[in-house]
């Protein structure tokens, strides 16, 4: 099951799970719906048409900005040198539910992550570590002699 929706004037082919960067968008407590579904194809070669009543909704998973580009302006002869940089701003959203003629197609839902527990110190302060020994020790290598320059006799 996948859909075509548009977002930020460009068309993108998603499925639910599927994690897209789509210009910055508004959400509202982290849910994004997108109501501009051009189409929805399910596993039956169902095919909605825009305007149908589909809806896609996703959440958002974070922002930030695009690698920077440079825009350079020159024009030959005229002494004239322009370098601009510029980053444009996503929000990248995954594809929870894609919802079409009654039906609901939803994305697994995701692992939760527990934070990690450190290990207590189990040895006590007072006693010694044991250092372990190396396993190679490297040689240094002889240092190179030089050759011996030649003389040649100079011509009068």
């Amino acid at each position: 099951m996948y859909a075509v929706i548009r977002a930020g004037g460009k068309q993108y082919r998603v499925a639910p799970g599927d994690v897209l960067r789509v210009e910055t968008q508004s959400a509202a407590n982290g849910k994004v719906e997108f109501n501009d579904v051009l189409a929805v194809s399910g596993g039956d070669g169902q095919i909605a048409k825009p305007g149908s009543g589909a809806l896609v909704t996703g959440e958002v998973m974070g922002e930030g900005r695009n690698k920077k580009i440079l825009v350079f302006h020159y024009k030959k002869k005229k002494q004239y040198k322009k370098l601009q940089g510029h980053r444009q701003p996503f929000t990248a959203v995954r594809i929870t539910e894609i919802a079409f003629d009654g039906q609901k197609f939803s994305a697994p839902e995701l692992p939760k992550k527990e934070p990690k527990v450190k290990k207590a110190a189990t040895a006590e302060p007072g006693e010694a570590k044991t250092a372990k020994p190396k396993a190679s020790a490297k040689k240094k290598a002889a240092p190179k002699k030089t050759a011996a320059k030649k003389s040649t006799p100079k011509k009068k």
